[in-house]
């Protein structure tokens, strides 16, 4: 096999399966595992593959509520705010953006008691000029990740 394309196939094989060990990745890329194991160390070192976690379905442990909070922030408060809120537990998204909004959150919750006390908390601050709040109600795709694109 040549090497072309080797990185996003490996990419590619991984998505299908983060457990898969050097040997079968290497079997399936028609490849050494030497070979694998440095592609994989430069892609570790180059930020490209930045870990190995398990997707969770936080629904099925109890957290049903997803709520996207858009804040308008006062000026130079923006580093703060979104300090702020990578640091609340329960929001696994953080986004600073452009248009009629600065920042855009996504958090999942137990319950809407729960998730407006949280939010109530980070609306105290004299710095969020503005905010609005809408509650998931059905959550069609979340944290899809996709395959790239190999040219053969």
């Amino acid at each position: 096999m040549t090497y072309e394309n080797l990185d996003a196939k490996l990419i590619n094989a991984l998505l299908g399966d983060g457990r898969a060990s050097l040997r079968s990745l290497a079997k399936d890329l028609d490849v050494s595992v030497t070979t694998v194991s440095n592609h994989l160390r430069d892609l570790e070192e180059d930020g490209v593959i930045q870990g190995y976690t398990p997707s969770v379905d936080y629904n099925e442990i109890g957290y049903d509520v997803t709520a996207i909070i858009q804040l308008k922030i006062e000026g130079s408060a923006l580093p703060d705010i979104t300090d702020r809120l990578e640091d609340q537990q329960q929001m696994i998204t953080v986004y600073e953006v452009t248009g009629d909004y600065d920042v855009i959150a996504v958090g999942k919750f137990e319950d809407t008691d729960g998730m407006n006390s949280q939010i109530k908390e980070l609306l105290v601050d004299d710095d969020i000029r503005e905010s609005n709040t809408a509650v998931v109600l059905n959550p069609v795709v979340e944290n899809q990740q996709f395959t790239l694109e190999v040219n053969n």
